[in-house]
């Protein structure tokens, strides 16, 4: 699918940066743009992936940086990296804070440290006035109970897959959900329930690229470019004309991001 005057996609969560993507980054982003795939949210996961994050956005247009740090590195971050995340935002100012949340799913990720961190960037966050990236791995209600009291501008439950109250419960709080590759097995039940349930209001469009292929790749590596027909998946399970979906769930990406593209 190629991008029109007026409709293209944003893949919300795509890690562009990863190793996966260093014999053939620049295919893989010619590949994403032609399939109308011309804005990517390239989120960080540690203070030392910074560099490669800025340098992924400063390469390729359209790439747009979130600083964060990921809960499932709390063996490698440090309360230092904290101050380190404020200097990134001052130099460059990103579309969100993420990757960002906690994981109760991975063995071995301390709960408290998580948290901690967790915490500490929800603050920035709100200091900043920025959105966040939420990874929600089996803690959805944790992570809503500290949204509650920080009452953020919004952001993204990526890769979401909690139940119909849970995902009321971030749409109350001005939350988008992540829908990815996931929902396109059709095993997929709740998800695809979900998808087709909610407002498409509340929906944006991932790849979590090299991760969480779709289900025409199976365990082959993701990319950007899946997004077209990840796309066409949700489309064709709501009923809807594809053009219909890329309009509202790019304009979710704008509405929740700012006048960034």
């Amino acid at each position: 699918m190629a991008a029109t005057a007026t409709d293209f996609l944003v893949d919300t969560h795509c890690h562009l940066d990863a190793g996966e993507f260093d014999s053939d980054r620049d295919a893989v982003y010619d590949r994403a743009c032609a399939a109308g795939v011309t804005v990517q949210v390239v989120p960080a996961v540690t203070a030392a992936n910074f560099s490669e994050v800025a340098a992924t956005c400063q390469r390729y247009p359209g790439c747009l940086p979130a600083w964060g740090l990921h809960p499932m590195y709390i063996h490698v971050h440090h309360e230092k990296h904290l101050v380190e995340l404020r200097r990134q935002i001052e130099q460059w100012r990103p579309v969100a804070i993420g990757e960002i949340g906690l994981d109760l799913f991975a063995p071995g990720l301390d709960y408290a440290t998580q948290e901690f961190f967790y915490v500490e960037q929800l603050k920035i966050a709100k200091e900043y006035e920025l959105p966040v990236l939420l990874h929600c791995r089996r803690a959805n209600d944790q992570i809503l109970k500290h949204l509650r009291r920080y009452q953020l501008r919004g952001g993204i439950a990526h890769a979401f897959n909690g139940s119909r109250h849970q995902a009321e419960e971030f749409i109350k709080l001005g939350f988008k959900l992540g829908f990815g590759g996931a929902f396109t097995y059709t095993r997929a039940n709740n998800l695809r329930r979900l998808a087709v349930d909610l407002p498409l209001t509340a929906i944006v469009l991932e790849t979590d690229s090299p991760d969480i292929a779709p289900a025409w790749i199976g365990r082959g590596r993701n990319e950007p470019a899946e997004l077209a027909r990840i796309a066409a998946t949700l489309a064709e399970l709501r009923g809807m004309a594809i053009e219909a979906v890329i309009e509202q769930t790019t304009q979710n990406a704008r509405d929740l991001f700012g006048p960034v593209f």
